[in-house]
C-alpha cells in the first residue's frame, strides 16, 4: 500500500461532487464506515486524498457482525487506519444478527454511536451505482413504492446533528476496484459478499449479471438514473403532500370531537374531505400515508393505506376494518375521523 497522493480523474469527479451536492463541507468531523473491502477503501484513500483541500479531520469506524467470514477483518482495517495515521473505532455486535435488514439496523445504529460519542457530523459510507441498481430491484422486488425504489439517497439523517453520506454513488463498483488496484491498496475479499442465500448478493451475483446480458448492457446505470429521478419526485410529493394535509387537518373543538367519537376512544386527527377530493391520487395516499406514520408504531401498509384513501369519496358512516392498536378511521360528514383505544407511540 502506498501512501504517495495520486491525483486521478475519480479524484477530480468526488471533489466536484461535494461542491455540487454540498455533501461534505468544509472543516467537518467526518467518520467513515470501512468494512475493509473495494468500495469502502476506496472511498477512504480519496477523502483522506482531498482532506487537505476541505480541512477535515477523518476517522475510521468498522462494525463487526461477529459473522464466521469476518474473522480477521477488524484487524485489517485497524492496521490500515493506524498505517495512515487516523483514528480507528471498532463497534462490535453483542448478538449475531441472522438476517440481512438486521444486520443493517444494528450497523447503522453502531456508527451513529459512534458518531454522537466522539462528535462527529458526517457519517459517511461506501455505497455505489450498483448499489444504487440493486436497492432498486430489491424494492421493487418486495412491492415498494416510488419512496422505496429511490431509498438509498446521497444523504439522511441518523440522529439530531449527525447525517450520513453517500457520495459515490455515481461511481461503478469496476471504478472502485480499478482504483484500488492502480493504488496497490488491501482489499479484504469477503466471503460474506458471495453467500447466495442473501437476496442482495443474488441480485448482485445473478440478476445483475442476467439483466446486463439478455436486456441492457447499461442496467446498471439506467437503474441508478431511474433512482436518481424518483428522489427528487418524491421529496416533491413529498412536500405538497404535507402542505395539503395542513390545510385538511382542521380541528374541530374539544366537544364535537368528544360527540363524533365513539365511547373509550380517543380521536387522533380529523381531515376535511372537501379539501382532499380534488387533490390528485397520488397526493391522497401520501397525505393518508403520513397521517399514519405519526400514529402507529410500525411503517403503514399499502393495504391501510387504501383504506383510508377509499374514505375521501365514501359514503357517510363509511369507516375502516381494525387498524393496528384498535385504530379505527369513520367517515363524519365532511370529516375523516381517525381514532384509536390507546396509542401506539
Amino acid at each position: 500500500m502506498t501512501d504517495r497522493p495520486t491525483w486521478t480523474p475519480l479524484h477530480m469527479r468526488l471533489h466536484r461532487t461535494l461542491r455540487q451536492r454540498q455533501l461534505l463541507k468544509r472543516h467537518r468531523r467526518i467518520l467513515v464506515a470501512v468494512s475493509g473491502g473495494q468500495d469502502s477503501l476506496c472511498l477512504i484513500k480519496l477523502l483522506l486524498d482531498l482532506q487537505s483541500k476541505w480541512d477535515w479531520q477523518v476517522a475510521i469506524a468498522h462494525c463487526d457482525h461477529r459473522w464466521p467470514s469476518d474473522v480477521g477483518i477488524a484487524d485489517h482495517v485497524e492496521q490500515i487506519a493506524h498505517s495512515w495515521a487516523i483514528p480507528f473505532y471498532l463497534q462490535t455486535a453483542v448478538q449475531v444478527t441472522q438476517s440481512e435488514g438486521a444486520a443493517r439496523q444494528w450497523r447503522y445504529a453502531a456508527l451513529t454511536q459512534i458518531a454522537q460519542e466522539h462528535d462527529y457530523q458526517k457519517v459517511v459510507t461506501g455505497h455505489t451505482k450498483g448499489d444504487r441498481a440493486e436497492t432498486l430491484l430489491y424494492n421493487l422486488m418486495r412491492g415498494a413504492g416510488a419512496d422505496g425504489l429511490q431509498a438509498l439517497t446521497w444523504q439522511r439523517s441518523l440522529a439530531p446533528g449527525i447525517q450520513l453520506v453517500r457520495p459515490l454513488l455515481e461511481v461503478s463498483r469496476a471504478e472502485t476496484g480499478q482504483f484500488c488496484q492502480n493504488l496497490d491498496l488491501p482489499v479484504w475479499e469477503d466471503a460474506y459478499n458471495q453467500e447466495l442465500k442473501y437476496a442482495r448478493n443474488r441480485i448482485r451475483q445473478q440478476l445483475v449479471p442476467y439483466l446486463q446480458t439478455h436486456f441492457n448492457p447499461q442496467v446498471e446505470q439506467a437503474l441508478a438514473q431511474t433512482a436518481e429521478l424518483l428522489q427528487a419526485e418524491v421529496e416533491y410529493l413529498q412536500d405538497a403532500a404535507h402542505q395539503l394535509r395542513q390545510q385538511a387537518m382542521m380541528p374541530l373543538s374539544l366537544d364535537q370531537l368528544s360527540a363524533n367519537s365513539r365511547s373509550g376512544e380517543t380521536p387522533v386527527f380529523v381531515l376535511n374531505r372537501l379539501v382532499l377530493r380534488s387533490a390528485p391520487l397520488a397526493l391522497q395516499r401520501r397525505v393518508m400515508r403520513q397521517s399514519l406514520q405519526d400514529v402507529l408504531s410500525s411503517a403503514p401498509s399499502f393495504e391501510q393505506i387504501e383504506q383510508l384513501t377509499s374514505l375521501i369519496s365514501a359514503p357517510n358512516r363509511s369507516r375502516t376494518s381494525s387498524l393496528p392498536g384498535g385504530a379505527i378511521a369513520e367517515v363524519k360528514g365532511n370529516w375523516i375521523i381517525f381514532q384509536c383505544e390507546e396509542k401506539e407511540r
